[in-house]
């Protein structure tokens, strides 16, 4: 890393991300090197009953590790981060560090499907109690909190169906009660959402989607602000969460083109959406990028920027012509995950219930990669042939 950047507050994002945690490469290379490790030594007694020596044990960390916490650290503006082995266990993890039995968590209606099953059942098994709200709830969260109240997560924009959250409201309804704010950042991937300069405490990441990019690699992320990291790094610890050496090197790898990478992403995803705006068969555009689109007023004031992932409504269609259109598709894959460089679609089913769902056709999400935005509107085109001649 060059020398005479010691502030870097003053560099532009796109730089420190590209720059961050350089200071952990050695020899004069650029990347840090992987460290796989589980046994680490100690020179004398003293060291070993002090523990007072920078790694002590391979899943207490690594310079690997260190590396990556500190480099999404940086890119969330947060105190300090640990990495997990995927998305979901980084969720699981930030949940069970802030909630113990008795306690109350206020989860959105909204939430990534995975996550309301851990709710449903781990927690509830725990004596966890949680209930759903409303996406679009904003300061009105104040009236479903409880004394037991311990936590408040949410997802901006929602999963699937891309609600778009008030969190300083939520945040500021919150705060004087003593209740932790998680938000799952994925979305923005912590480059065009910023969680801590809205007042969150805790954002969580499924780091498999666009910190790693490229599709090979599962890793989550939590990061908290000071006050909530000890909490956090305690619980982390002592649940044994550590993620493997070669992922955190991929997704620090991937880290370093976020920023190219996020501005494709946007820019065809946007083109995308526009053109599905003029289909026929198109009922509505969940992309809050989009002008006029739902929270596109909040996205506008609060995001610097979307990513590739939005959904569609399509008008009332039989499930076999929602078949014939995604069956053929040659640019477009079905498959879960996105964030990385190919293009995917998937149907689904919004599920609600805090709120009702009243569209009555079919749902698509697309993730939109790297591919020419001209040949993606192409293989849209004729999947919609297949679907009007089904």
């Amino acid at each position: 890393m060059a020398k005479g950047k010691s502030d870097r507050s003053k560099l532009h994002p796109a730089t420190r991300i590209v720059t961050a945690s350089r200071s952990y490469a050695e020899h004069g290379m650029v990347n840090p090197a992987v460290y796989r490790a589980s046994t680490i030594t100690f020179p004398d007694v003293e060291t070993l009953h002090n523990r007072n020596q920078p790694y002590l044990y391979g899943r207490r960390g690594t310079p690997t590790s260190q590396a990556f916490e500190t480099a999404v650290a940086e890119l969330e503006g947060g105190h300090n981060a640990k990495a997990c082995p995927s998305g979901l266990a980084a969720i699981s993890t930030a949940l069970l560090a802030f909630l113990r039995a008795g306690d109350h968590l206020l989860m959105v209606d909204t939430v990534y499907q995975p996550a309301r099953q851990f709710c449903d059942t781990i927690l509830k098994g725990l004596g966890i109690e949680t209930t759903y709200y409303d996406p679009l709830i904003g300061k009105g969260i104040s009236g479903l909190t409880r004394p037991n109240t311990r936590v408040v997560y949410c997802e901006s924009p929602g999963s699937q169906t891309m609600e778009v959250q008030d969190i300083a409201a939520i945040v500021d309804a919150a705060r004087p009660a003593g209740i932790t704010v998680i938000l799952d950042n994925t979305w923005s991937a912590g480059h065009y959402f910023k969680a801590f300069a809205h007042g969150c405490d805790v954002s969580v990441q499924a780091a498999t989607k666009y910190l790693v990019g490229h599709s090979d690699a599962m890793l989550g992320t939590v990061t908290c602000n000071a006050e909530a990291w000890p909490r956090f790094k305690d619980a982390y610890e002592n649940m044994g969460m550590f993620a493997g050496p070669d992922d955190m090197y991929l997704a620090l790898r991937g880290m370093r083109t976020l920023d190219v990478r996020l501005e494709r992403h946007m820019k065809s995803a946007l083109a995308v959406a526009e053109w599905l705006r003029s289909r026929p068969e198109v009922e509505t555009v969940l992309h809050p990028g989009l002008s006029n689109a739902p929270g596109h007023s909040i996205w506008r004031r609060d995001f610097a920027g979307a990513s590739g992932l939005f959904s569609v409504v399509l008008k009332p269609v039989a499930e076999k012509g929602v078949a014939a259109m995604l069956d053929n598709m040659e640019l477009f894959a079905m498959g879960y995950s996105w964030g990385g460089f190919e293009s995917l679609v998937v149907p689904f089913k919004p599920h609600r219930t805090a709120t009702s769902w009243t569209a009555k056709g079919p749902c698509l999400r697309l993730h939109i990669g790297l591919e020419d935005t001209q040949d993606l509107i192409a293989d849209l085109d004729a999947g919609f042939d297949r679907l009007a001649a089904a």
